[in-house]
């Protein structure tokens, strides 16, 4: 066997591999530095909480992209928080209790924004259905913790936080024509988030239905 033959695949195996531990080390180096500083998961929260504002600032305000922009960044922060929490040690308590809290409100505060934005152009029907999809979004996530607490787990439907923070973001980018002249998803993602959340909704009750139906027979 030449040279090259004995030499080359160990080293490029050595090289790949020194190439994950590098990057490993790194992630690893840089978690540890963030759970050694300061930041707490109720600073995320809180921050989350604050571009949320922001972004229904904007929004009445017809800023479609830029109130896009910080609505998914402050998303982002919300869903961040919770994984931070746990992975640092620093979560508590109130601390759980204050990211669902300020999760819901956030979530409205935006969805109202909108709302407020179709009543000055006199849109009934969307300003209902931005309504309901406030209603809807609240219920997906009252039925989930009802469920836990009877010890059901309920994470089923399609209508998710994640799936809804997507919809909405798309819908606020391609808003008011801002972006792209006589062409507006606003009002179609408002319609998919109210009619999404209200059959996720009914997702859950029917899954803790059976949860409940299938417990009590094995009793």
């Amino acid at each position: 066997m030449t040279p090259e033959e004995l030499g080359s695949p160990p080293t490029r195996t050595r090289s790949r591999r020194g190439g994950r531990d590098g990057a490993g080390e790194f992630r690893a180096l840089a978690r540890n530095r963030l759970i050694e500083s300061r930041l707490t998961p109720n600073a995320i929260s809180l921050t989350g909480f604050v571009l949320n504002v922001v972004a229904a600032v904007l929004v009445l305000e017809e800023y479609f992209v830029l109130g896009a922009l910080a609505f998914i960044v402050g998303s982002v922060m919300d869903m961040m928080d919770g994984r931070y929490s746990r992975m640092s040690g620093k979560g508590t308590p109130f601390g759980a209790f204050l990211d669902s809290t300020l999760d819901r409100v956030e979530e409205g505060v935006v969805l109202a924004a909108v709302a407020t934005y179709y009543a000055k152009q006199g849109k009934e029907t969307v300003v209902g259905a931005t309504v309901l999809a406030v209603v809807g979004s609240y219920m997906v996530s009252y039925t989930r913790a009802r469920a836990e607490a009877l010890g059901v787990e309920c994470k089923v439907g399609i209508a998710s936080r994640a799936v809804r923070v997507v919809i909405l973001s798309a819908g606020l980018v391609f808003a008011g024509g801002e972006i792209v002249e006589d062409f507006d998803l606003l009002e179609p993602a408002i319609y998919v988030v109210a009619a999404l959340t209200i059959f996720t909704t009914l997702q859950r009750v029917l899954h803790v239905r059976r949860q409940l139906v299938r417990v009590a027979g094995e009793l």
